[in-house]
């Protein structure tokens, strides 16, 4: 297939080219997009990461940038071949997920729209079984690729489905490992309001119920950006799980963004209401005081 020939023809090309380009990417896209635009901008003022108008435009900047790396990286790791990409990535901090693997509980690695979310999860299923929960993109023509690229090492998907959510349980209660994206908004029913940077925002419950059912412990996984094009270094922390709750889920995904606030995904959509879901308690007080 043509598409897929230029797809992988794109992907052999070196990292730092693909970030450079992905880079002019980014900007091309916000300047085509007033809503993506707008919702980048807004997201990232809600934040308040920004001390001043100047800090705020600098990081402005550099978020537009980062966002387009992260579009055309993923044909990288879709596609290189895994010693290749092995070597793109650094992790000086293993032990974390090796010590929570030796309690003999299941662990659920948590990676948000921070960095490069795809090689995180290449990385640990080459040194661990992990079954990662996925929705299909919305080009249903790039499922089978983005199938492919997930699949690979010790990695395994389950559908955003009842049953998926099944296998996650059965594959924690095994002692395994399984992989989210925490700040991914649900669907309704599926989630409850928490606070992300000051305002509510529809927050999966999945995790929750998955750590009280199971006991399994919890770890942040972040694979920042290194300058240049050069790789990624993939940083790992413990979370606490005594009292957690999407409140302190959202508390967690906050302080590993103000570690490289760049590298986050602003223009998505956070603070979306699902359909069919009831609108966040400030702005039902904000209606019936009008």
């Amino acid at each position: 297939m043509i598409r897929t020939a230029i797809l992988r023809a794109i992907a052999g090309l070196p990292l730092a080219w693909l970030h450079r380009a992905g880079a002019a990417v980014g900007w091309l896209v916000y300047l085509a997009s007033p809503t993506y635009a707008r919702r980048l901008r807004d997201n990232l003022r809600i934040s308040g990461l920004a001390r001043d108008e100047r800090q705020y435009r600098h990081l402005l900047r550099s978020a537009i940038r980062e966002a387009g790396k992260g579009a055309l990286e993923v044909l990288k790791i879709w596609y290189a071949p895994e010693p290749a990409l092995a070597g793109l990535v650094v992790c000086k901090n293993w032990a974390v997920a090796q010590q929570a693997r030796a309690e003999g509980r299941g662990l659920i690695f948590l990676t948000p729209h921070l960095g490069c979310f795809e090689i995180s999860a290449f990385y640990g299923a080459q040194r661990l079984p992990l079954t990662v929960l996925y929705r299909p993109p919305k080009l249903r023509w790039l499922e089978p690729l983005m199938l492919r690229g997930r699949t690979r090492g010790q990695a395994r998907l389950a559908p955003a489905t009842l049953r998926g959510v099944r296998t996650l349980y059965k594959t924690l209660l095994q002692g395994e490992a399984v992989g989210l994206l925490p700040d991914q908004a649900p669907g309704a029913g599926e989630g409850t309001w928490a606070h992300f940077f000051g305002k509510p925002a529809y927050t999966m419950t999945l995790l929750t119920r998955l750590q009280r059912a199971t006991g399994a412990a919890i770890v942040l996984a972040f694979a920042e950006r290194l300058p240049r094009g050069t790789g990624y270094e993939l940083h790992l922390e413990r979370v606490d799980t005594t009292g957690f709750d999407e409140e302190a889920l959202n508390r967690a995904i906050e302080g590993l963004i103000r570690r490289c606030p760049a590298q986050y995904l602003w223009s998505y959509n956070r603070y979306k209401v699902p359909a069919g879901a009831k609108q966040p308690p400030n702005a039902v007080a904000q209606e019936q005081a009008r």
